[in-house]
């Protein structure tokens, strides 16, 4: 007898939990839900609208989900070209593109909504590998060198005899290059007994695939990368592989250079240097002091700036990179007002990354110091520029005639008290004996002479900076500050004098009094925030050496007014809401520094001097010094230097175009 079917079937399936409706009403046991019930229950908790994460309606409560029938409105606009970009405007704008993208001082906005890949070239996307499998498919062999060719001369790469001479010449000018290099192992040589030894560890620090990984991280998670560099040496402490990277890898992120140390040179070598690498990046001038900093403000407030270009973030992230002991922990300690980074005069104290919160939508990112491993410095270079820790060495004196070509032999004298000596052992045997390094009967121990030197080589003791190479000895770019302060100088400062004439009915001395005694208050009131332009270490470099080209006289400075950086605290709203877990200590910068410019009446120029008493400063001191040298008022500040840089561009510009006409 065959089986009776069902009359109905159900789900057999046991309920996932309690709300679940897929469950049969038959045959349940006590104390379980039906799914009358269920549905019931659900029933009586409805009756609310649909919110997203934001707490935005998305659908009322028994709203229907089936669209109403739409209904296109008719307009013509429907049946012409819109949003339809043509050819020659995206050739326009792709010119447009390429000219401000390769710009470090422009910042392109909502680039993600823009169609980049097709603002690029097609070629300039594909690599080199791409290109040359390719070229078969765009050209056959049989088409181009065939005899079914279609063209009559093949397509070379030289047009004369005289290129392809000259290509010839210098293939074999790199060949033996290569082969001095013993990079061709091909070559049999003749065994002379001579080889070359092998690198050092040592020399090896800051090249390790651990600290280029720590660097890779804070470059991936920065949305501003600051390379710090050695006022110093600049140029030798600039990471141009990074660099590289950067404008390959990571179009928009903005490229920062800060020279740090600023006090260890003087104020002209900082101005040129500022205005050699303004043309490629923004530039700043820095010294690291939490009590006494310069160029505080100006990093600050260019931070700002970017951070409210990036409205689309909660927050940005700045990373500091860098050479050994240039002084990237010490520049976050300075923005900090306080010591959150470990730092030390020696190289390698930072091992890790870490994070530091400068203001709650700016973010600090501390790195190792990097040294890219294709340099080609020699050992001695790598000891002068800081990256090797001195105790390590095994013959520190092997280094010292390498920094003695470097220095001047006035500046050894005023260092070390050595007026003459011949040649470097000679050096470092006056120095043992005058500081008491001696060995065991009484020979000098010139290693522990040459160790002293190198440290103090490193720490600024000895007065060393370089130029940069664009560099042309006399040579002046206020040419057009002159003309923009109102033609002659003595015009200008004429003028100056005819807006600041004081009454006839004072006396003067009742006005120098009122003035010194006003000077005070301001200076007791502003005497945390007042600084007299670049700090300069006292006796470093000789009064010669302070002026450009070894000039004396009135200086650019001293005309315009001798300059103090003040720096006023931001006591706004929104200031306030920056400072992270209520430190008071923290300031907040407000635009770039402010300058005090005198006049040149009687009466300002005693004020000035009486403010000069009251900073206790050399009489010997040079004014030229100052920070508003080179630039005006304003200083070296960021719109001052860029405000040069572009005048000075233009003008050349200006003398190309006349010299092509």
């Amino acid at each position: 007898m065959a089986p009776s079917k069902k009359a109905a079937s159900f789900d057999k399936r046991k309920p996932k939990h309690s709300d679940d409706p897929n469950r049969p009403n038959r045959d349940a046991k006590p104390g379980m839900r039906s799914a009358a019930t269920v549905r019931r229950l659900k029933m009586y908790k409805s009756g609310g609208a649909v919110r997203d994460k934001k707490g935005r309606v998305i659908r009322q409560d028994l709203q229907s989900k089936e669209l109403p029938n739409t209904r296109i409105v008719p307009d013509r606009r429907w049946f012409g070209n819109t949003r339809v970009v043509g050819q020659k405007q995206l050739e326009q704008f792709r010119e447009e593109m390429s000219a401000k993208a390769h710009s470090a001082f422009t910042v392109l906005l909502r680039e993600r909504k823009l169609p980049m890949q097709l603002l690029k070239e097609p070629d300039a996307r594909k690599s080199e590998a791409e290109r040359k499998r390719t070229i078969l498919q765009v050209e056959s062999f049989d088409d181009t060198f065939g005899p079914s060719r279609k063209r009559k001369r093949p397509k070379l790469s030289l047009d004369t005899y005289e290129d392809l001479v000259s290509s010839v010449g210098d293939a074999n000018q790199k060949y033996e290059e290569k082969v001095e290099l013993g990079r061709d192992t091909n070559v049999i040589r003749d065994d002379d007994g001579e080889r070359k030894s092998g690198r050092d560890n040592i020399f090896e620090k800051g090249q390790s695939k651990r600290i280029w990984s720590e660097l890779y991280k804070v470059v991936d998670s920065s949305d501003v990368i600051v390379q710090v560099l050695d006022a110093r040496d600049p140029d030798g402490t600039r990471c141009r592989p990074l660099e590289a990277h950067v404008k390959r890898n990571h179009q928009f992120k903005h490229m920062i250079l800060l020279l740090n140390k600023c006090d260890l040179v003087p104020a002209w070598v900082a101005k040129r240097w500022l205005h050699s690498f303004s043309r490629e990046y923004p530039t700043l001038a820095f010294h690291s002091s939490i009590t006494n900093p310069f160029g505080k403000g100006a990093l600050l407030s260019l931070l700002r700036q970017l951070a409210r270009l990036r409205s689309d973030k909660k927050s940005i992230a700045v990373g500091f990179v860098g050479y050994p002991n240039v002084g990237k922990s010490s520049v976050i300690n300075t923005l900090r007002t306080k010591k959150v980074c470990k730092v030390a005069p020696i190289p390698g104290e930072t091992k890790v990354w870490q994070y530091i919160t400068l203001m709650k939508r700016i973010n600090l990112i501390d790195c190792p110091g990097v040294v890219h491993n294709k340099t080609q410095d020699c050992h001695e270079s790598t000891v002068l520029k800081g990256v090797v820790r001195i105790e390590q060495l095994e013959d520190a004196s092997h280094y010292i005639p390498f920094l003695m070509e470097r220095v001047k032999p006035e500046y050894l004298t005023r260092a070390y008290g050595i007026s003459t000596w011949q040649g470097c052992e000679d050096f470092l045997t006056q120095l043992a004996n005058k500081s008491g390094k001696l060995l065991k009967g009484g020979d000098p121990d010139l290693n522990t002479a040459g160790r002293m030197m190198l440290l103090d080589w490193q720490r600024g003791r000895i007065p060393f900076f370089t130029l940069p190479p664009d560099y042309i000895e006399g040579t002046d770019l206020e040419k057009n500050q002159a003309s923009e302060e109102g033609g002659d100088g003595q015009e200008g400062s004429a003028k100056r004098r005819d807006e600041t004439l004081v009454p006839s009915k004072r006396c003067e001395q009742e006005i120098a009094q009122s003035a010194q005694a006003e000077l005070m208050r301001i200076s007791v009131e502003l005497s945390s925030q007042l600084q007299r332009g670049i700090p300069q270490k006292k006796g470093l470099f000789p009064m010669e050496d302070r002026m450009e080209g070894g000039q004396t006289g009135t200086s650019a400075a001293e005309e315009t007014g001798v300059g103090c950086e003040v720096d006023s605290v931001d006591n706004s709203s929104e200031a306030a809401s920056d400072v992270v877990d209520g430190e008071a200590d923290l300031e907040t910068w407000q635009g770039e520094e402010r300058r005090c410019a005198d006049t040149d009446s009687d009466t300002d120029s005693q004020i000035v001097e009486a403010g000069k008493g009251n900073k206790g400063q050399n009489p010997e001191e040079d004014v030229s010094d100052s920070d508003s040298d080179g630039y005006g008022a304003e200083g070296l500040s960021w719109e001052a230097v860029l405000k040069s840089v572009q005048e000075h561009e233009w003008d050349l510009d200006q003398n190309d175009e006349e010299d092509e006409d």
